[in-house]
């Protein structure tokens, strides 16, 4: 009888290190050769308790705190925040700061799309295109600059409105902006949509059926990439987001250049809403009247938008002191890296690193 070949498997860890702007993460892989046969994501190693110290502080004092719970769009965090303290308080919110909340939220969500396919470029080793989105994404944090003074973690929009008015040369700025990245855009697709090395390295790769997508409450891009109909700004709106007229961009391939081209034309559809809000944008008052020390009513809800990785929802509990009784965050990444495992078990080692980079993890989401 001819010996059979005998293979023994091998364990091996990615991480912790830091790839690229993802976070810190350790995946502990199980290898026959080159092929994955188990994943394992181990998280904590981040791990800073922002609610718990949340609980410990007034509620204007969480809102610099929930900026670093995902540094990437952290006006989404401060946004998600404010909403649920201002459903416990009869709190009127200004017009002019809900058209700046979705101005600045849009921004930074275009800033992270541009980050997620630059990184994701990069770490297929395409130097080239992460090089050209950050250079448009400089161009979003010199207007959260030009308004308030930070470039990364902003609090910007506090509990009651926004903390400070936008420039005059804010809408000149931003209009040019827009005009520029319409072209930029086009020239990324030039250069990756039918590139041979992009097209193997991420068509046909990294499967999310629409089952996987609700086992999972896999949410955002990578859920719409997947089929699933579902925009929390246009199904479950907030804020003012039912006066834009924007669409909710849907792919069907399920896979991760579908996750791309979705990261694609999203950006689009929010230069399409930032354009509608500052030609609609009202004069008047930026914030309603809320002392630093202010005590909500007792109560205890969810509020929830759409960040850039999917749903990001507070749940607030208040006794009625001028501090948060409970408070618990969720974020998008968690649930994508816990889908991690089915989803490149007998793919190779170099396609867990393309399909971890395509679901757009952000570990200090995960370890808050």
């Amino acid at each position: 009888m001819a010996n059979k070949l005998h293979t023994e498997e091998m364990v091996m860890n990615m991480g912790p290190q830091h790839p690229a702007t993802h976070g810190v993460c350790r995946l502990i892989v199980t290898m026959d050769g080159e092929v994955v046969k188990d994943c394992i994501p181990v998280v904590g190693y981040l791990h800073r308790a922002i609610e718990k110290i949340c609980e410990n502080r007034t509620y204007a004092q969480c809102i610099p705190l929930l900026d670093r719970f995902e540094y990437v769009t952290s006006m989404s965090c401060n946004w998600v925040f404010a909403l649920a303290t201002e459903k416990l308080t009869d709190l009127e919110i200004p017009e002019r700061a809900e058209y700046l909340r979705v101005i600045m939220a849009e921004l930074n969500r275009m800033a992270s799309h541009l980050l997620c396919i630059g990184v994701t470029a990069m770490d297929v080793g395409a130097l080239t295109p992460f090089l050209y989105t950050f250079r448009e994404r400089e161009l979003i944090l010199d207007l959260f600059e030009m308004t308030c003074g930070q470039r990364l973690t902003y609090n910007y929009i506090w509990v009651g409105g926004v903390s400070k008015d936008i420039p005059p040369e804010f809408i000149p700025k931003c209009r040019e902006f827009l005009d520029i990245i319409d072209g930029k855009l086009d020239d990324y697709e030039k250069i990756l949509n039918r590139n041979p090395i992009w097209l193997a390295r991420n068509k046909g790769v990294g499967i999310i059926t629409e089952k996987m997508v609700h086992d999972y409450a896999i949410s955002g891009p990578s859920a719409r990439a997947s089929g699933v109909n579902f925009d929390i700004r246009k199904h479950d709106p907030y804020s003012v987001y039912d006066r834009f007229d924007f669409k909710v961009p849907v792919f069907y391939g399920c896979d991760s250049y579908d996750r791309y081209l979705a990261r694609m034309e999203e950006l689009r559809q929010s230069a399409v809403i930032i354009r509608q809000a500052l030609d609609q944008l009202p004069e008047g008052p930026i914030r309603a009247k809320v002392t630093m020390n202010f005590k909500p009513k007792p109560g205890e809800v969810y509020s929830r938008i759409e960040n850039s990785r999917g749903e990001m929802g507070i749940h607030l509990v208040s006794d009625g002191s001028k501090k948060p009784y409970r408070l618990r965050a969720r974020g998008g990444s968690y649930n994508h890296l816990m889908a991690l495992p089915e989803i490149v078990r007998d793919l190779k080692i170099a396609d867990l690193v393309a399909i971890f980079a395509s679901l757009d993890i952000i570990l200090p989401e995960i370890d808050r």
